[in-house]
């Protein structure tokens, strides 16, 4: 069903009481034409999934949106508006809850106090060659509750003692921040959404520990490259990371 939401333009919404996924749904509406702005969000998620195919536990109190956006870009430029989101979401938190001390996580995640609060997973679809046809923003944020036994310590901005955030009220204020930083991305570049994310990022200088798909990697969290893409310092010289888990150096 439409709902009724206070949204720059071009973004209006579609709100469901329960989805499989959003993202999916999202993704259904993009192939169908949907023109860029469209979102969808829903109260529960049956089939919610968070990066790698990870289930999302999805009860309801908390946000469960997808964005399509289609950038005009190569598909690595694309994966930058993970960053973008990460702003954005840092934006509406700082202004619904600020009291919690937030941070940013390589690659697409928010901490509060230390603990993971919001998830981004951007999904692509490709047209041909290196140009996506669209890119669809999944965003996951606790706010009532988080779930146990994640691979991350998990907490809700109720938890950090901001109770009572509806979920449209945090999508209309993450909708507004994140238009700031995208006109901001697609007028000047990169560079100024790299400054602010590593300003908020937690382990760069320091130790850390990156869990690739079959592989472990340690060294130092040095920067990030043109592309958004973790640099890490090893004793064989600086690697370059396009997708991982961080961890602290020391985490099992």
């Amino acid at each position: 069903m439409t709902s009724e939401l206070a949204l720059p333009a071009p973004f209006r919404l579609i709100a469901y009481q329960t989805i499989g996924s959003t993202n999916d749904e999202a993704k259904r509406l993009a192939r169908d034409g949907a023109a860029e702005g469209l979102i969808v969000c829903a109260q529960q998620q049956t089939t919610g999934r968070g990066r790698r195919g990870r289930a999302w536990l999805s009860p309801p109190g908390n946000l469960y949106s997808s964005t399509l956006l289609r950038p005009q870009c190569r598909a690595a430029t694309a994966a930058q508006l993970g960053f973008v989101a990460a702003l954005g979401m840092a934006g509406a938190i700082g202004e619904l809850a600020s009291h919690v001390a937030l941070s940013c996580k390589w690659p697409n995640d928010l901490l509060a106090n230390g603990k993971k609060v919001s998830g981004i997973l951007l999904e692509t679809e490709m047209i041909t060659g290196d140009r996506p046809d669209f890119v669809v923003l999944g965003v996951g944020v606790n706010l009532a509750s988080s779930p146990s036994g994640t691979l991350y310590p998990a907490t809700s901005l109720a938890e950090e003692g901001a109770p009572e955030i509806a979920p449209l009220t945090m999508l209309a204020a993450f909708i507004r921040h994140f238009a700031e930083w995208l006109t901001l991305w697609r007028g000047t570049g990169f560079a100024p959404i790299r400054d602010a994310w590593l300003a908020r990022a937690i382990g760069v200088g320091e130790a850390i520990q990156v869990r690739l798909e079959r592989d472990t990697l340690e060294g130092r969290f040095l920067d990030l490259d043109d592309d958004g893409a973790l640099m890490l310092g090893t004793p064989g010289g600086s690697r370059r990371i396009a997708a991982g888990e961080v961890f602290p150096a020391m985490a099992v």
